[in-house]
């Protein structure tokens, strides 16, 4: 009979969040994301074909400060999603694991996504 009184499997008061972790829970997050801010442009797209009063009111309800932050936030969800698909893909050609590498390219594509939300959100505004 064990006497130790530690877990019995990992918890979340054991771990201290590290990039890497942190970092493949948002990329969940941002699928979640991206997928519900689909209904978002199915709303707008939906709004255009019935008609102007309809794609008024859309473009008024997207246009307003909450409804350009939701956008920004979803940019950014759809960039950080991108860059980080990208970065699988060069960990399924078998590099990239070890720990300097997989914080570096973790750091790149938060940089990354960063810079393509901004430029998008210059040229587009």
């Amino acid at each position: 009979m064990a006497t130790d009184k530690r877990p019995l499997s990992p918890h979340l008061q054991v771990y201290k969040p590290q990039l890497t972790s942190v970092l493949s829970i948002m990329h969940r997050a941002t699928g979640v994301v991206l997928s519900v801010g689909s209904l978002l442009l199915v709303y707008w797209l939906i709004s255009a074909a019935i008609g102007p009063e309809a794609y008024e009111k859309a473009q008024h309800v997207l246009g307003s400060m909450l409804g350009l932050l939701v956008l920004f936030g979803w940019t950014w969800a759809l960039f950080y999603h991108l860059c980080n698909g990208i970065r699988h893909l060069y960990w399924d050609s078998g590099r990239g694991y070890d720990i300097p590498t997989a914080y570096k390219t973790g750091k790149m594509v938060l940089a990354t996504s960063a810079a393509l939300t901004f430029i998008c959100w210059v040229i587009a505004v």
